[in-house]
């Protein structure tokens, strides 16, 4: 690992392009893939991580759909966040649902397998979609170019509102008296407010570490149920 990230190809958008790709680079946001028009934020603080995704669905310049779930649970103890095509990302969820179990429970592992697969598969390179992984140990971003990248100050924001709730919550993780979850919800905020993609219906997973088990055995999760936050403009 270096700087956070663990595996990485300089060359593989050009080599995506080259073999077939769909002419972008996968983790491309701007006016002409507008499939990435959400805001996805995961944050770690404490003995919390807490991942948060908004439920507007655009299509073009149409609010299609205000409160689709883009974070869920897909096992117990991991949660996972997605911008681009639904399903392109289901597709991907599915697979690394079969790394984990593959690879026993063993998140960061599954996730380099899966890059690997998705950037040289290909019928898996085409799809349109970025990934926010995370458990109690490790947050990942995974991109259809072999990207694997783990934050440095465990927060991670993905699409097109993710750069104002990403500063947002840097500006806020080291305040003392406030946990993961009002970081998150108010960041998203944020992003929502400035993002025209992005609303203010957000869907919530946590992952709550014991801290008097994570001291003796390296930690342990409890997963809640998921939340629906509306927050009025």
């Amino acid at each position: 690992m270096t700087n956070g990230i663990i595996t990485s190809s300089a060359a593989a958008a050009a080599s995506y392009h080259s073999e077939g790709g769909s002419g972008r680079h996968p983790g491309f946001w701007g006016p002409d893939n507008p499939a990435y028009a959400t805001t996805i934020l995961c944050v770690r603080k404490g003995n919390s991580v807490v991942m948060v995704g908004d439920g507007q669905v655009t299509l073009g310049s149409t609010v299609v759909k205000p409160n689709a779930r883009k974070v869920r649970q897909i096992r117990p103890g991991i949660v996972a966040g997605f911008a681009g095509a639904t399903a392109d990302a289901f597709t991907l969820f599915e697979r690394l649902e079969e790394k984990i179990e593959e690879h026993q429970g063993q998140l960061l592992r599954s996730c380099v397998d899966l890059a690997k697969q998705w950037r040289t598969d290909k019928y898996l390179r085409r799809l349109e979609a970025l990934m926010v992984v995370a458990d109690k140990n490790i947050s990942l971003t995974l991109t259809g170019t072999g990207d694997v990248i783990e934050p440095n100050d465990g927060i991670i924001a993905i699409g097109s509102g993710g750069t104002y709730a990403l500063a947002c919550a840097r500006g806020l993780i080291d305040l003392p008296d406030i946990d993961a979850e009002t970081i998150a919800l108010k960041s998203m905020k944020v992003a929502a407010d400035l993002c025209i993609y992005t609303n203010h219906n957000f869907v919530v997973e946590r992952i709550s570490i014991d801290a008097d088990e994570a001291k003796e055995k390296g930690g342990s999760n409890i997963l809640s149920a998921p939340d629906q936050h509306k927050e009025e403009p």
